[in-house]
């Protein structure tokens, strides 16, 4: 059964943007051939989930070939009807079903590229089975929470600590399920 997995960047206080979707903190880890382990890690994956301004973000910043290329299915979660474009589909329906779907089938796992607003609606589902943190050694102080409130209490065991030279954490967690869900 395929995993949902959550890779993200995130301050040291928590935040995964700074006021106006400004991600430029994240520059502060840039490397000449560091990727911190993205290509091992989409390797894993067929699906990618995200939200309508991550999307547009990546679309403005990286360009379309950064996640319609060729090879994996990608689901825009948009609160507006938009035909889709090559492997991308503008959803508009209920995540919870998309993510019990893709989760029956039978392929690679899953992986969330945010925002904030799809891993809590993830997060309140009780939808996401693994988290692989990178921690950018800076206090942004504001912008956008990673995790907000009004969620319930989820238990995680650590699978993985790695540490790079630029100051950069990343921490690799997965969900400890109760004994009904083993």
């Amino acid at each position: 059964m395929p995993l949902l997995t959550i890779y993200i960047a995130t301050s040291l206080d928590g935040y995964i943007a700074q006021a106006n979707d400004d991600l430029s903190f994240l520059k502060l880890v840039e490397k000449e051939g560091e990727d911190y382990g993205y290509a091992a890690f989409t390797d894993t994956i067929d699906t990618i989930i995200l939200g309508r301004k991550t999307y547009d973000w990546v679309l403005k910043e990286i360009g379309p070939a950064h996640y319609d290329n060729g090879d994996r299915k990608v689901y825009v979660i948009t609160r507006t009807e938009k035909p889709g474009i090559g492997n991308t589909t503008f959803y508009t329906g209920d995540l919870r079903e998309l993510v019990q779907q893709l989760k029956s089938g039978n392929g690679k796992n899953i992986y969330c590229d945010g925002g904030a607003e799809i891993i809590n609606e993830l997060l309140q589902n009780d939808l996401i089975d693994e988290m692989i943190l990178s921690i950018v050694p800076v206090l942004l102080g504001s912008g956008t929470r990673l995790f907000k409130s009004g969620r319930p209490q989820q238990e995680l065991v650590l699978l993985q600590v790695k540490t790079f030279e630029t100051g950069l954490t990343q921490l690799h967690y997965k969900r400890k399920k109760n004994e009904d869900q083993a």
